[in-house]
């Protein structure tokens, strides 16, 4: 069942198209990765799906309702935890974690403390005097506390340490054990592979990738070392072969993963004494798309991103 779907969504500000047809969907019970380099259309995708923004053109529907016309209803069962929190500074973390969770007509207090412990914050403090890793926090708590059904998470770890990050990625575990939907968008890589499901890979306001993991892998390539009985001949002139390199372990190489096959049946022939080889990473398949060196970041809305 679709919780969230995305048509062909366009949204401008006067000349500049800040999104261009993007297309999404994200499934009952399922992690949807949302991934792209700063000033890509992340933020302003979130805010037209959160009804901030009005889009252009192009449907959003969350929970089969209009993003934009059933804003107030689709809010009672959606959280959202913002890259950057701004949190009332004369209130302690505590009073805004209470607020936020009485504002969604839940009291999962026991959950609350669990989680105020799990995530090493002292609700007492007030929030002014709170780092922007505690700031986060206190959303993420705020968060997670409460029983939404689809939750949109905008670079929640930003300003995290990477003990607090695993905190992190166990509660997002924890959802989809339990059904709810997740649209994750973040900048580090790992995270997403961690946890997601599908990816949405969007560049100047288009996406040009999505589906699993497993379905992108065969864009990526595939990493290999070798060490040979006799030297191997004219590896670097095969097909898919690159980034040739002779080490002491062997032979470093990369390999588009539709030649594979080829490529091994080559080097066979010369007596393999090792072979190891490292899976294509998220990594790796982000990185082709901006190698061509037409990397720069789109200016514009949506808080940069």
């Amino acid at each position: 069942m679709s919780m969230l779907k995305v048509t062909n969504l366009t949204k401008k500000f006067g000349d500049f198209k800040a999104l261009d047809g993007v297309n999404l969907e994200v499934n009952e019970g399922e992690i949807m990765g949302f991934i792209g380099p700063n000033g890509a259309g992340k933020s302003t995708t979130i805010k037209v799906l959160l009804g901030i923004l009005k889009a252009t053109d192009g449907e959003v529907q969350i929970f089969g309702k209009d993003a934009w016309d059933d804003a107030v209803e689709i809010h009672k069962r959606v959280a959202y935890v913002p890259g950057d929190v701004n949190l009332w500074p004369n209130l302690t973390g505590g009073e805004v974690i209470d607020l936020f969770v009485k504002l969604r007509g839940t009291n999962h207090k026991s959950r609350r403390d669990e989680l105020i412990e799990k995530f090493s914050l002292d609700p007492k403090k007030k929030c002014r005097t709170y780092s922007k890793g505690n700031r986060q926090k206190v959303a993420l708590i705020a968060a997670f506390s409460s029983d939404a059904d689809l939750y949109i998470l905008d670079e929640p770890t930003s300003g995290l340490d990477p003990l607090m990050e695993n905190i992190f990625q166990e509660c997002v575990k924890d959802l989809k054990k339990q059904g709810k939907s997740v649209l994750l968008s973040s900048h580090i890589l790992s995270e997403v592979e961690k946890l997601c499901d599908k990816v949405a890979i969007i560049r100047k306001g288009t996406i040009i990738e999505t589906g699993t993991l497993a379905e992108l892998r065969h864009l990526t390539r595939t990493q290999l070392l070798i060490e040979t009985k006799k030297p191997v001949k004219n590896l670097a002139e095969l097909k898919g072969v690159h980034d040739v390199e002779v080490k002491e372990q062997g032979l470093s190489f990369q390999v588009d993963t539709e030649e594979l096959d080829n490529v091994l049946r080559h080097v066979s022939q010369f007596g393999v004494l090792k072979l190891e080889s490292a899976p294509p990473t998220l990594e790796d398949l982000f990185m082709r798309h901006y190698e061509s060196g037409d990397n720069e970041a789109t200016p514009g809305a949506g808080g940069g991103n």
